[in-house]
């Protein structure tokens, strides 16, 4: 119990402490040193995270709309397996050269842009796909995934972006990986749905039917979505969510500059063994997503629907994992030994690892090593499906999956973002403190800060 008295503090000072919640704005500005006095959280936050996931979603589903009822369009455009197989690869092939000038374009105008360019050039896929459903005419459905690719470069790497823009600190983690659901969402029903509204009939009319059916409704949504975004989605929100996002609005241009941005993340250890583990891990999902059918068809013909229900399967896996995740994530900041969702947590590890660099560079960064992998994995696991068996190839991924673990727990956990939003809450508790007790000394203010910070209400 603490006593009153001119060099000592006790109860009725502690309940001056209530004081410290109505420090003005303008006296955090005028000391100069106090970042997060001038920030604050949206509640339109949510429908731009929700939009964001929803066109994410809209372009993930074609990513394997064609892969899970691969035998159904070989049989319908009269190509090869490792023809539709390709129609997958694609997203993967066109992401790599094209990440870079994107992340710039990004650091350069900002979110809306990128979502406009991705929300338009998404929906212009899906209808030059509608015009694609004649068995003459593989060029044409594959000049529309192209499209859908190069759609996927403005969103595949934004997660962390969107969270980090518009989000708290204790958020970020959770809204990452709720824009990380969408993406896996749409997987899911590109998983789930094509096995139902294209079924493997005989009659090459009736099939042509289905499959413009399905490209028809997957227009309809994109075209939709495309214009909530161009008419709702913001830029940024007009004060910072947190310290950290002070900070990085405060820096000079020249530090942002992009090319010394990737030269840094180059030099920055524990980012590169994230960019390989990141690889190796998601690289075997894409590798596993894309040749689902064709492992299931092999033992088991006719059986496209229940394929489609495995890769549902996987996926929900997956993002109950991510979600239950990040919510801890956001609580205990322990993201080496919570890599099972490696999706989101991978791209918030990393904007942990090298803040302040942008958040849209380093998940472009792991984003393009998956892509790199997942190829080569997708087209060795394919080869080996063609002259040995399905046990073989699943073990080959198996290796390359225990890699990635073990690179993982090598990873130091040096959580830079939030070293920065911690050193600026200190700062408001040093202001704050003044101001409730103005007229104590030095020691008194030490000693009061201590039992403040004790009893959880510094």
């Amino acid at each position: 119990m603490c006593e009153k008295g001119d060099s000592h503090f006790g109860k009725h000072d502690l309940q001056t402490t209530s004081n410290m919640n109505h420090v003005e704005l303008r006296e955090c500005r005028a000391l100069n040193t106090v970042p997060s006095c001038n920030t604050r959280l949206y509640r339109r936050r949510w429908f731009i995270l929700l939009l964001f996931s929803s066109y994410s979603m809209c372009n993930a589903f074609q990513w394997i709309q064609y892969g899970i009822i691969n035998n159904i369009f070989m049989k319908f455009y009269n190509v090869s397996s490792f023809a539709i197989d390709w129609l997958s690869m694609i997203y993967m092939l066109t992401y790599i050269p094209l990440i870079f000038p994107v992340t710039w374009l990004l650091e350069r105008k900002g979110l809306r842009v990128i979502a406009l360019f991705a929300a338009s050039i998404n929906c212009a896929g899906t209808w030059i796909k509608v015009a694609s459903v004649q068995p003459d005419l593989f060029w044409v459905t594959m000049l529309g995934q192209f499209t859908c690719s190069f759609a996927q470069v403005f969103i595949l790497g934004m997660p962390s972006q969107v969270a980090s823009v518009w989000f708290g600190s204790d958020e970020v983690s959770t809204a990452c990986a709720i824009g990380v659901f969408g993406n896996q969402l749409g997987v899911a029903i590109g998983f789930l749905l094509p096995p139902v509204l294209v079924p493997n009939v005989e009659d090459i009319g009736e099939l042509a039917q289905h499959i413009r059916v399905m490209f028809f409704i997957t227009a309809g949504v994109a075209s939709l979505i495309c214009l909530l975004v161009v008419f709702v989605f913001q830029e940024k929100p007009e004060r910072p969510p947190s310290p950290a996002q002070v900070a990085l609005r405060e820096m000079p241009t020249g530090q942002n500059s992009y090319t010394a941005s990737i030269a840094r993340l180059f030099r920055n250890k524990p980012f590169i063994l994230l960019l390989i583990s990141y690889g190796l891990n998601v690289g075997c999902f894409y590798a596993v997503s894309t040749l689902l059918n064709r492992m299931i068809i092999e033992h088991y013909p006719g059986e496209e629907v229940n394929a489609g229900r495995i890769g549902l399967t996987l996926v929900i896996a997956g993002v109950v994992g991510s979600l239950i995740c990040g919510i801890w994530l956001d609580k205990t900041k322990t993201y080496k030994f919570f890599m099972t969702g490696y999706l989101p947590l991978g791209f918030e590890f990393a904007v942990e690892l090298t803040y302040p660099e942008s958040e849209g560079t380093s998940s472009g960064l792991l984003n393009c090593s998956a892509q790199m992998f997942g190829i080569a994995f997708t087209i060795i696991q394919g080869k080996i499906l063609d002259h040995f068996s399905t046990l073989a190839g699943n073990i080959f991924l198996c290796v390359f999956l225990f890699i990635g673990s073990i690179m993982t727990a090598f990873i130091k956990s040096d959580l830079r973002r939030q070293k920065a939003n911690q050193k600026s809450q200190t700062e408001v508790n040093a202001v704050r403190l003044i101001h409730a007790f103005p007229r104590r000394k030095t020691v008194e203010y030490l000693q009061i800060y201590s039992v403040l910070n004790n009893d959880g209400s510094g």
